[in-house]
């Protein structure tokens, strides 16, 4: 969980023309096949809170979608504005039930059929992790942000904080699987000059991450699921 400059002073140059914050970010200690196998370090949601200025305005309005495909949350991490409407069409052929009781947001859409669609209105900033009543495997992650600059880590680690005005931030990042006292080590005061600003590549490590089944929005656990993807007392398709 570390900050290392190990970018170039020459690659810095060309990726600091462009107005925004840029840089790349690394999974360590990770139990996760896909990042010790694959070295997939995608998931990792950064932003920038404003220090010398109020942030722009958020707009109201703005919808996104989170599909329900495969059994799966598609994508598994998003991040929104507050106020944002995320929508969650239902492209599988059996019903579901996206909810989250976690700090955040709590909702829950309630059951309803394939081809079909529910929404939600974040109206508070949190980490809110979704889940399906429905399918025990089935979870997400929408961070909802009370600032317009923030990104998400593609697979090879870069993100990158478009149209950025130059001043005072502090970068602040979530990873599902980083311990929240590893975030808050990471969490750094940025000057963002006109022509942008690259910055070195932060290690975040999984260390002390232990997964456990979670429960369903009533608080219990899963019953058992037939082949067909239902669940006893299910309605009919």
């Amino acid at each position: 969980m570390i900050w290392r400059w190990l970018i170039s002073s020459s690659v810095a140059a060309g990726l600091a023309l462009a107005a925004g914050v840029s840089g790349e970010v690394e999974l360590t200690n990770s139990k996760d096949a896909a990042v010790r196998k694959h070295k997939d370090y995608s998931g990792v949601v950064l932003w920038l809170e404003p220090l010398e200025h109020a942030s722009a305005p958020v707009a109201a309005g703005k919808r996104v979608e989170m599909l329900q495909k495969d059994k799966m949350f598609q994508p598994h991490v998003l991040a929104v504005s507050v106020g944002t409407t995320v929508e969650f069409p239902n492209l599988d052929l059996i019903f579901h039930n996206a909810f989250s009781n976690f700090s955040g947001q709590p909702f829950d859409i309630g059951l309803y059929p394939p081809r079909t669609s529910r929404g939600v209105t974040f109206k508070h900033p949190g980490i809110v992790r979704v889940f399906c009543n429905i399918h025990s495997t089935m979870s997400a992650i929408i961070a909802v942000l009370n600032t317009p600059w923030y990104t998400i880590s593609a697979a090879n680690g870069q993100y990158a904080i478009a149209n950025v005005p130059p001043g005072e931030y502090m970068l602040r990042l979530f990873h599902e699987r980083a311990q929240p006292d590893n975030l808050k080590f990471l969490d750094h005061r940025v000057t963002v000059p006109e022509g942008g600003l690259v910055l070195p590549l932060i290690s975040i490590s999984e260390t002390g991450y232990n997964p456990a089944p979670h429960l369903n929005k009533y608080g219990s656990t899963y019953p058992p699921v037939s082949s067909d993807g239902t669940y006893p007392g299910a309605p009919k398709q």
